[in-house]
């Protein structure tokens, strides 16, 4: 057997960290724009800068961070760096990066459309058309190479007026302005974009409330009401999208990865199937359209309470998703025995795992783990999966405008050989592939531009210094043919 032939080959990236363009023809502030660079683990650490009732500014370091002082509203100074600021300047070079997408043999662009570009208040009543115009140009240049744009409506960008005012997803009014904000884009481009997906990475409200709902706080009270209005909202996108155009396919997305209990010893097992049920919760929730019995248990035993109106029950139940989106870098491994040594990477902690080598960045590489994540999924909901991020954060070097980035093709050339046992052998029903930051990004976990990950090499440095020239690594010619032979050359 061989990968269908309409299997949908591309790359992915999200606008703050790929696009540039601060505040540039009538963007507002988005959650990304106020996290700064600063001294830490590998270099750089992220902070979120605010002003302080008295006309002060302050910082607070983002992984992990406490809840911010009371009253502080988001904001940026003039004296910091904020790398998304700039980013890869997609915004003046979109055409010249599609181009090379294109050469790539891209079938699919996994992108975001950045709320604050629409609506730079978040709840604006008239959208920003020259925000409109560019994701026309973006969308149609896509098309011109038959290029399938999938596009996720949120991913880390809520607007800052949203969570100035309102706290952003603890208040209900976030629901009503995101659907609107999706109305406005969805009926605007129901003709050049048949793939969205709501949320990125929704369940990194456990550990990044900040990034996944611009939440100031940190407590389980306040992520699961944020967490609440979210699933109500992409609820209620879902339905809307499918009365605009029947044809526009609306999934969720999801950080995933395999879990193994370090032994065989009940602890260590009963501790994965907890952790399983974390892991599962967010997708139990919009592919079954109900809270599952074992998440009400818990908000029981923890004074837990949800903010649920009349008619939110119907609202679940109708609003349940096309597909499955899911990132995957590598897997975690779990023990009852808090003292086993760990490993950190990708902004989550894991158990060492024997078994298994770790990366730069701490992760642990499982590409075997990629082939049961992708059957655990479909055993589980039986609805179509797309892997929309998946790679290698590295640092290349460059010598005479060549990148030899031979690990990072090893890299996907092993995932991409476990992805095809999983739909060849096992008969998962996978839509595509888009590894992560096709094109050189921010590293959204630590602010770097040396943590690259795309076929693509884009002349920048931490410190923001370089000519934004791109250059063809290695991996691009090898993902090409990649593409071209529909995975059988890899």
């Amino acid at each position: 057997m061989s990968l269908p032939k309409d299997f949908l080959w591309g790359g992915a990236t999200a606008a703050h960290q790929f696009e540039g363009g601060y505040l540039e023809d009538g963007k507002g502030l988005c959650s990304g724009d106020v996290v700064t660079s600063g001294d830490g683990r590998n270099g750089i650490q992220r902070r979120v800068t605010y002003t302080l009732p008295d006309g002060e500014y302050g910082s607070q370091f983002v992984f992990p961070y406490q809840d911010l002082p009371q009253d502080t509203k988001l904001s940026c100074h003039e004296d910091e760096f904020y790398p998304t600021h700039e980013a890869s300047d997609f915004y003046h070079h979109y055409k010249e990066d599609i181009a090379l997408m294109a050469e790539m043999g891209f079938k699919c662009y996994r992108m975001s459309i950045n709320w604050a570009r629409i609506l730079p208040h978040g709840d604006d009543e008239i959208p920003n058309e020259k925000g409109l115009e560019f994701y026309d140009r973006v969308f149609d240049e896509c098309l011109k190479y038959h290029i399938e744009p999938v596009v996720t409506l949120l991913h880390f960008e809520t607007p800052v007026s949203l969570i100035n005012r309102y706290g952003a997803w603890i208040d209900r009014r976030c629901v009503d302005a995101f659907v609107k904000y999706c109305e406005f884009v969805m009926k605007r481009y129901q003709h050049k974009v048949k793939y969205w997906m709501t949320f990125n990475e929704i369940n990194n409200m456990e550990i990044l409330p900040l990034y996944a709902g611009g939440l100031l706080k940190n407590d389980d009270q306040s992520k699961a009401t944020a967490t609440y209005h979210q699933f109500i909202a992409s609820a209620k996108v879902v339905k809307m999208a499918h009365e605009i155009n029947p044809e526009m396919k609306v999934g969720m997305m999801i950080a995933y990865t395999a879990a193994y209990a370090l032994t065989c010893h009940p602890r260590d097992e009963l501790k994965l199937m907890k952790d399983n049920q974390i892991r599962h919760f967010y997708c139990d929730v919009q592919c079954r359209g109900h809270y599952p019995q074992y998440k009400l248990k818990e908000y029981q035993r923890n004074g837990i309470h949800l903010p649920v109106l009349e008619g939110d029950q119907q609202i679940l139940k109708e609003g349940t998703v096309d597909y499955i989106g899911l990132s995957y870098y590598s897997s975690s491994c779990v023990s009852g025995d808090e003292k086993q040594e760990t490993t950190s990477g990708n902004m989550t902690t894991s158990i060492i795992n024997p078994y298994l080598k770790t990366s730069e960045w701490g992760w642990l590489v499982d590409p075997v783990g990629l082939r049961i994540a992708l059957n655990q999924l479909y055993e589980r909901y039986e609805l179509p999966l797309f892997i929309v991020e998946n790679g290698l954060g590295a640092i290349d070097h460059m010598e005479n405008g060549q990148i030899h980035d031979t690990y990072r093709i090893e890299y996907l050339k092993e995932h991409i050989y476990e992805m095809k046992k999983a739909i060849e052998e096992d008969g998962v029903d996978l839509m595509g592939y888009t590894p992560w930051g096709c094109i050189d990004v921010i590293s959204a976990g630590t602010g770097e531009m040396r943590k690259r990950y795309g076929f693509v090499y884009v002349d920048k440095d931490d410190s923001g210094n370089g000519t934004m020239k791109r250059y063809k690594k290695d991996s691009f010619y090898w993902y090409q043919k990649v593409i071209q032979s529909n995975g059988e050359e890899i």
